[in-house]
């Protein structure tokens, strides 16, 4: 080989390997931050609180806003019977949290919309006719709506918890006004509603922990 051109194949082979090195070393640091950051978009678990009591919770984190928005829904069912009444109560909200981390956790703001949907039986009411009464027992439902604004702290990986405070505004009545038949006898009824957890004449009241996998 001319000697001439040994410094510049030196050079250049050097000049390669100083390229290969600095490439695989960005590529390194690329990966580790890609992992680093890896988002967990599927969230299922389970709420303790008011109003919901107890009851499964779902969220799934979209690419959307840097990994901020997550829609979400919230269900559960409850049963309270005293002498006076029973009452089933299914709850079920849904609405999207948004998360200024991009990792979909920390802490977050909520907006939701909630259904309560009641059935209620009324024992031993009165029906009257014609100077005669008799007790009987009537069923009637009783559902409203309320628009939810909560704020929350999400935290954990694979295992996660969550805190939410929050107040859900709603037109509820303090009284149920239905109309019942028993042994042919029509009757008008206007009771008092029931104690539901969280519940107020102006709204709900919204304060629950939960936990959950994250994958």
């Amino acid at each position: 080989m001319n000697s001439k051109f040994t410094p510049v194949l030196a050079f250049a082979i050097a000049l390669l390997f100083s390229f290969n090195t600095s490439y695989s070393q960005d590529q390194e640091v690329s990966v580790k931050t890609a992992d680093s950051i890896k988002i967990k978009r599927f969230n299922l678990g389970l709420k303790v609180g008011i109003p919901n009591l107890i009851g499964g919770s779902a969220e799934i984190l979209l690419p959307l806003l840097n990994n901020g928005l997550a829609p979400f829904v919230d269900f559960s069912g409850l049963d309270v019977n005293t002498d006076d009444i029973a009452t089933n109560l299914s709850y079920l909200e849904y609405g999207v949290n948004y998360y200024p981390n991009k990792k979909g956790n920390g802490f977050f703001l909520a907006l939701g919309r909630a259904q309560f949907k009641t059935d209620l039986t009324f024992y031993d009411l009165v029906f009257s006719e014609a100077g005669q009464s008799v007790e009987g027992d009537a069923s009637t439902i009783f559902d409203f709506n309320t628009t939810n604004i909560k704020l929350g702290i999400k935290a954990g990986s694979r295992i996660y918890f969550r805190f939410e405070l929050g107040y859900g505004f709603g037109a509820i009545p303090k009284e149920v006004e239905f109309t019942a038949q028993f042994r042919e006898i029509e009757e008008f009824f206007s009771e008092p509603l029931p104690p539901l957890p969280g519940v107020i004449s102006g709204g709900i009241l919204i304060g629950n922990v939960g936990f959950g996998l994250a994958f």
